[in-house]
């Protein structure tokens, strides 16, 4: 249970997990990474941009040179947090993590550029999308190597 206590705590904010770990120094270090990627890329102006429905302003205001780090740094703290408090002891549980953090990255380069229905989907909804097929590929490549590990 404590595995998934400190996921959800490093899903609300990078470090949290490493907290509830007592890892203090890391904890600390990747909240402050949070704090510097977040105001440098003005991630949460962009967030209350596209909650709000614009969008196209979301996309001016975003600094994407910081936000490219913020996927791996979010997916990291996550996988981090988790391993250390005892969760993914099964081979290759880190795949999801991996993968959603290149998919994240991925669609925060392409943002700016893909629509759905005509509307731009922006800085935060094509990354928030792009976690699905990063966890699909990271759960069927594990679930792959697993198999040719065990046969």
């Amino acid at each position: 249970m404590k595995a998934v206590e400190v996921l959800l705590w490093s899903i609300a904010l990078p470090g949290f997990g490493q907290l509830l770990n007592k890892m203090y120094i890391k904890g600390l270090v990747l909240i402050l990474l949070e704090f510097l990627i977040n105001v440098l890329g003005n991630f949460n102006e962009v967030i209350i941009l596209s909650f709000q429905g614009n969008v196209e302003m979301a996309v001016e205001q975003a600094n994407y040179q910081w936000l490219m780090f913020y996927p791996c740094l979010y997916f990291f703290a996550m996988w981090d947090a988790y391993k250390d408090a005892g969760g993914g002891k099964e081979p290759y549980a880190f795949l999801p993590f991996v993968f959603s953090a290149y998919f994240v990255t991925v669609g925060t380069i392409y943002s700016s550029k893909i629509s759905l229905f005509g509307q731009l989907l922006g800085v935060i909804w094509l990354p928030m999308l792009s976690v699905l097929p990063g966890l699909f590929v990271g759960l069927l490549l594990k679930r792959i190597l697993t198999k040719k590990l065990t046969s």
